[in-house]
Parts: C-alpha cells; structure tokens; sequence
C-alpha cells in the first residue's frame, strides 16, 4: 500500500496496538514524494511509503526507536536528500513522528485528525477519484486489478451474477441488469470505463455517462467502434461537446497489445493522466 487514508490508518492501529504515523509535513525542491504523504510504522510492520531510501530507513529506524520507549514523544527529523543519504533528489523534507495507539484509530477512522504538540498530525487528502469499471470479463478484471492499488474510488458493475465476487479489497462492486443507471447516478467528473460483453449495452452505458458531466469516458474498442457509437450518439441527440469526452480505443496511443493485463497498465496510466489533469484544471479554477 503507497498512500493511506484515514480508514487505513485505524485498521493498521487496532491491528498493530502501538504505532507511529510518519508523515511528510514540509518539502523543499526535489523530493521523492509530496507534504502529506505518510505510513504507519509499526514495531515489525509498516502501511504506507515517505518515498524509500535511506530517508525513510531512517524514519523507520527512529519510529521503532519510539516504539521501544516507555511513554514515547514526538519527534521532527529534516532530511536534506543529498550525499549524506546517497540520494541525489537535491531537495528536503521534514518528516514528523507522532506515536499513536490503537485508542486513537476512531480519530482516524472517520477521516479526520489527531493532534500532536506541533498542531495536527495528518490530514486526509483530496478525496479519491470515482472511477466507475463496467464489465467484469478478462480485460475488466485485469483492469480492477491494476487499478485498486491506485488513488481512486472503485465501482465494478457488471449485468451479470457473480463475476464481481473475487474484486480486490476496497473495491465496491454491483450486479444490476441496468448498469447504464449507475453512469446516470454517478457524481459529476467520474471516470467512466466501458468493458462489457455486450456491444449495445457499451451504447447504453457510453449515452447514459455522456449525459452526466462525466471527467473521462472511455469505451474499449477499435477506431471503427468508435465511428459508429458516434453516429448512434448523435440520432440521440447528444452534442457535440458531450461527444467530444469519449475515448475509444481507450489506453496509451502506440501500444497495440491485447493481452489484458497489458491494457491494464495502460488504461491505469492514462486514468492516472486524465486525474493529474482534472486536479489541475480544479486548482487553476480556485
């Protein structure tokens, strides 16, 4: 696990009893992750990364310090991430050590922050992206898969019984003969990704979707597919700026691989993309 949240956090804490929350409070120039990031460690565990190297060894090696003492207190390390960690970033960060317990896991669990002597001592980020998966074959799956490691929110929804039963952890997931109900109830700005079996209800979730101000949707398929779900969009009725958002084939231009765990890494990366540029436009407009 690369990032935590607030529910991570209580789960590790409940499990592990004793813990410290390393977390990134302040960078400067280059570094190998951003103010925020954080992992739980515990006295032969660890949830989460600060970015690996000797800057995190040493966090780890300090926090177990911690652990070790009797009534443990905050600590502050600053790490300048040069030769004397045989890291080249060239940048700092500060990473803060708060010792926690399995009685301040409610604190966590709802999303919120506990609080340690330099005020609080994490906070939840941007909540993740919704990104809804529809159809659960083999390129579905695959696609689940590379995506639940990842900071989104996972909703696999497929019109057929059981294929959903073996989703990661985290994953939400729906069996409903109307899937294209579900793009039509999704929060404005989800990602959208059309894998069906069935190439009319692909039509059916793609116009519902396109309706919702949706921030990606992605259809698999060819430049033919494509052609012709543009042409049946628009007898519905759908404008041309609504059709503009869709995205077939979906995945990296270049990469004409099939396999499906290949589409996979594809699609992940371009979601990843498409979120990097949705954040951007939302920070711009505030």
């Amino acid at each position: 696990m690369t990032d935590l949240r607030g529910a991570d956090i209580a789960a590790g804490l409940e499990r592990m009893g004793r813990a410290v929350l390393a977390f990134v409070t302040l960078v400067r120039g280059s570094t190998p992750r951003e103010a925020g990031a954080a992992m739980l460690i515990g006295a032969e565990g660890a949830l989460g990364t600060i970015g690996g190297g000797t800057a995190e060894h040493r966090a780890v090696s300090a926090a177990r310090a911690l652990l070790a003492e009797a009534a443990p207190a905050p600590e502050t390390l600053d790490f300048p991430l040069g030769p004397e960690l045989d890291q080249c970033c060239g940048g700092a960060m500060v990473v803060a050590l708060a010792p926690l317990t399995a009685a301040d896991a409610p604190r966590f669990a709802t999303g919120g922050a506990a609080l340690w002597p330099g005020g609080p001592i994490w906070r939840e980020g941007p909540a993740p992206r919704p990104v809804l998966i529809y159809g659960a074959g083999h390129v579905g799956a695959a696609v689940v898969r590379a995506l639940a490691p990842l900071p989104f929110a996972l909703r696999w929804v497929d019109a057929r019984e059981g294929l959903t039963a073996e989703a990661p952890r985290g994953v939400a997931t729906v069996e409903t003969p109307l899937p294209e109900a579900e793009a039509g109830a999704a929060p404005a700005g989800a990602l959208h990704l059309v894998i069906t079996h069935s190439h009319a209800l692909d039509l059916e979730i793609v116009a519902s979707a396109l309706r919702n101000d949706p921030g990606f949707v992605g259809l698999i398929g060819s430049a033919t597919k494509r052609a012709t779900f543009l042409r049946r969009l628009r007898a519905r009725g759908l404008t041309e700026a609504a059709l503009a958002r869709l995205t077939c084939p979906i995945g990296l231009p270049g990469l004409r691989d099939k396999r499906p765990a290949v589409i996979a890494a594809s699609v992940a990366a371009q979601l990843l993309q498409v979120d990097a540029a949705l954040a951007a436009q939302r920070r711009g407009a505030a």
